[in-house]
């Protein structure tokens, strides 16, 4: 009996069902998982390289356009903007209409979606 529980609890942690903990930090970072699955291929935030986008390490509080190396859209770089909660929350749900000119042509429609990844660029 004592071989059953172990081999039984061993098939549960294999499949992910016993391991509250893992699921936790999974459920700890859903704004990293979107920005990666959203954004990642164009921007990075770990690194201060530049993709076909700029990369956003503290991107939150920052002038627009303004990042080290990336060749920005005249319309962009001379928006005047300073990125705050509510300027992403606009610029990401419409960047062209926000910036005419932007390259970035991208919208996320979901709200709820670009209120976690901007929560989370915010975190970095």
């Amino acid at each position: 009996m004592k071989y059953v529980i172990i081999a039984l609890l061993g098939s549960l942690l294999s499949a992910g069902l016993a391991a509250p903990a893992f699921s936790q930090e999974a459920d700890a970072a859903p704004g990293q998982r979107l920005f990666q699955q959203r954004c990642g291929a164009c921007h990075q935030i770990t690194t201060p390289r530049n993709g076909v986008g700029p990369n956003l390490q503290g991107v939150v509080g920052r002038a627009a356009g303004t990042v080290e190396g990336f060749r920005y859209s005249a319309a962009l770089r001379d928006s005047g903007i300073t990125w705050t909660p509510e300027q992403l929350e606009t610029f990401l749900s419409n960047p062209t209409a926000m910036v005419r000119g932007t390259r970035m042509t991208q919208r996320y429609n979901n709200a709820e979606e670009r209120r976690t990844i901007i929560e989370f660029l915010g975190s970095q």
